[in-house]
């Protein structure tokens, strides 16, 4: 429905070689598009070049099946950053935000169950059915993630303080060396308005495992494991890996229109965010062309970027390119150095040491996603809430087989030894409750988000049939067990496993942040180490996915921030050097 705004043409594809571009843009996902939208909105003429059909990457809508729109890969939204949705004016572009209330039900299969929500009454009665001492702490814990988010706020909002190679002119090291102390300045005078106990909490949280944060917040199995799912979606840790708090903090620092922690469903799907940022990036200028593989960067023999090749051959040139692929599909394969080994590696194009970090970082992925249409809704057997229809319970999340932090444990275990989890952890949405123009009257749309399942299983292959359908079918059969008859409600379905993101999508590894958010690969050390503030050694070259400073989710941030330095140089002819 909505992609008809975007040309596929081969005259379209044709056009983009009539002139040199000031900038291109490989991929058309949300952070590839916002970039685009701030170049263009910067003077620059601009192209994004996507590979797919359809513009918005994970963050996109589809339509799999007559009358139901998917989410197909992100789900909710909350990451997006207020900067870019109000520079931006998403609202004005069709940007319509969802609040769910509560956002949060775990059913239990002994009976029982635990909602959660922006609403601190209901925390508190669902918590006191529990735990009176955990109603008492968990507003403190609230507080607690609250204030280490507005810490954070100015580092998603920046490029890193990275030391700049390369700088001959005595104008810009010292540009540089401001830049960089301007940064830190602001860093310190954060941390003086936490205080040095808030400060030792806060690294506590990044160092530690998830599950000794919640074990000395939390007396209660099931709300430390409604918790610590938000630790370890998306990546192969276990809630006992140390650093899987910072991924906690990382998937509660956002907000929606202002509420702090809040997810929200988008109204038509995710792609709606994506449909939004490219209204605002075609209003400024920018020239936007689905079914537009790149399959090469053009390089001068001074090391410089020219532009790209497209599959079909088409040379498109520009001194610019920005690429909202993954790091290593930008290197490795783009450029054509998938095999470096020992003994060969790129010689007179990237440095050895970098190509060898971009190739060898962590792109390990453990999720699978479940996309269904079905005639009715669950209905859970632990609880009995008097709705006839949509109740409470089926408007957030959806916690299956997520009743203590041991559950998680376990089914990781089973990723590490390489099969998939005997009992998968589940993250059920039904955006539809909410949203009615994305599935038909009386029938809803479901999301499974589960782990943990490997790349490469030991006991099966994710390209057979029948290893596909046993899997789904053992995510089925466990939520049978928490809402019986779930199963008889499926009219179809379409399954997402890493392999599979990978060869859709060109998430490397079918990782969804586009590589590991552990502390080893954040903030200076994202992509790799030297290299964080988007430049890469290739001059013209530049990263803006999540791959990239700050990391994964629809935040738009790498986009945002990477169109901004790419616009500081080129108003200071960088490119003419």
């Amino acid at each position: 429905m909505w992609r008809r705004s975007f040309s596929s043409s081969a005259s379209a594809t044709s056009a983009l070689k009539d002139k040199k571009w000031d900038a291109l843009v490989i991929g058309g996902g949300h952070n590839g598009l916002t970039a685009a939208a701030y170049l263009a909105r910067g003077g620059l003429s601009v192209a994004v070049l996507e590979r797919r059909h359809v513009i918005g990457g994970a963050a996109v809508t589809e339509e799999l099946f007559p009358g139901f729109k998917f989410s197909r890969c992100s789900y909710l939204q909350s990451l997006l950053r207020p900067s870019v949705i109000r520079e931006l004016e998403l609202g004005r572009h069709g940007l319509r935000l969802l609040k769910r209330s509560p956002s949060s039900f775990t059913p239990c299969l002994v009976g029982g169950y635990l909602l959660l929500g922006p609403d601190k009454d209901l925390n508190r009665s669902e918590i006191s059915k529990f735990s009176k001492r955990d109603a008492d702490a968990y507003p403190r814990y609230e507080n607690q993630l609250e204030n280490f988010c507005k810490f954070m706020d100015p580092l998603l909002d920046s490029a890193p303080p990275e030391s700049l190679q390369g700088l001959s002119s005595f104008k810009d090291r010292f540009n540089n060396r401001m830049h960089k102390s301007a940064f830190w300045a602001c860093c310190l005078r954060q941390a003086m308005t936490l205080g040095q106990k808030d400060i030792v909490d806060f690294m506590d949280l990044l160092l530690s495992p998830a599950s000794k944060v919640l074990n000395n917040w939390f007396e209660t199995d099931v709300l430390k494991a409604t918790l610590a799912t938000d630790a370890v979606i998306g990546t192969t840790a276990s809630v006992h890996t140390p650093g899987s708090g910072y991924v906690l903090l990382h998937h509660v620092m956002g907000e929606t229109d202002g509420d702090r922690g809040i997810w929200s469903y988008v109204e038509g799907g995710m792609g709606s965010v994506s449909l939004a940022i490219s209204h605002a990036a075609r209003e400024a200028g920018a020239h936007i062309v689905t079914s537009a593989e790149v399959s090469q960067l053009l390089i001068e023999d001074s090391g410089a970027v020219n532009g790209v090749s497209l599959a079909d051959g088409t040379m498109v040139h520009s001194s610019i390119v920005l690429s909202n692929a993954t790091p290593y599909r930008t290197f490795m394969l783009i450029m054509g150095f998938a095999n470096v080994t020992q003994d060969l590696a790129p010689k007179n194009v990237l440095p050895e040491e970098f190509a060898r970090a971009i190739k060898y970082s962590d792109y390990s992925s453990g999720t699978t996603k479940i996309n269904l249409a079905v005639d009715q809704l669950p209905e859970f057997k632990c609880c009995k809430l008097g709705h006839p229809d949509a109740g409470p319970q089926h408007v957030g999340t959806i916690h299956i087989g997520s009743e203590s932090m041991e559950e998680i444990h376990s089914a990781s275990q089973d990723a590490a030894n390489g099969i998939p989890s005997r009992r998968p952890i589940i993250e059920m949405t039904i955006p539809s409750v909410l949203d009615r123009t994305i599935s038909p009257l009386g029938k809803h749309v479901i999301n499974l988000f589960i782990q943990y399942t490997p790349y490469h299983p030991l006991d099966g292959c994710w390209e057979d049939p029948a290893y596909r359908e046993s899997f789904a079918q053992k995510c089925f059969t466990l939520i049978d067990e928490y809402a019986p008859g779930f199963s008889s409600s499926i009219i179809g379905y379409d399954m997402l496993t890493p392999p599979d993101l990978e060869r859709e999508f060109g998430l490397t590894g079918g990782n969804i942040f586009h590589g590991a958010m552990g502390l080893d690969s954040l903030f200076l050390m994202r992509p790799v180490k030297g290299w964080s503030n988007y430049r890469t050694p290739l001059q013209g070259l530049y990263l803006c996915g999540s791959g990239a400073h700050p990391g994964g989710g629809v935040m738009g941030a790498p986009g945002r921030n990477a169109a901004q330095l790419v616009l500081q140089d080129f108003k200071n002819n960088y490119f003419d050097r």
